[in-house]
């Protein structure tokens, strides 16, 4: 069973020892990578993450969706959604 998911404060400080920096400097890397992420899918863009994935914004269609409480068909209008293609290399990794 998997543990709990890394927190940011953890993984600020990862990144901080993988690349030999400080937490100050690795926070700001981390932040402003999220930065471009959220300004570059926002936009309609995507952003490859080599090793990772693939972070991208797709759209939706209008569509009849069912209240499950109710059972009611309601009408549900187009909307975007965030996607993540996972790369090859972590699927390898986590499988083999």
């Amino acid at each position: 069973m998997a543990s709990k998911p890394m927190t940011k404060t953890q993984l600020v400080a990862a990144l901080a020892e993988e690349s030999g920096s400080d937490k100050k400097s690795a926070s700001a890397a981390l932040e402003g990578l999220i930065n471009i992420i959220t300004r570059e899918v926002s936009g309609g863009g995507a952003v490859t993450l080599p090793g990772v994935g693939k972070i991208y914004c797709r759209e939706r269609p209008a569509r009849m969706v069912r209240n499950p409480a109710t059972g009611e068909q309601i009408h549900k209008d187009a909307d975007k959604v965030v996607k993540m293609t996972i790369a090859k290399a972590l699927k390898d990794s986590v499988n083999g």
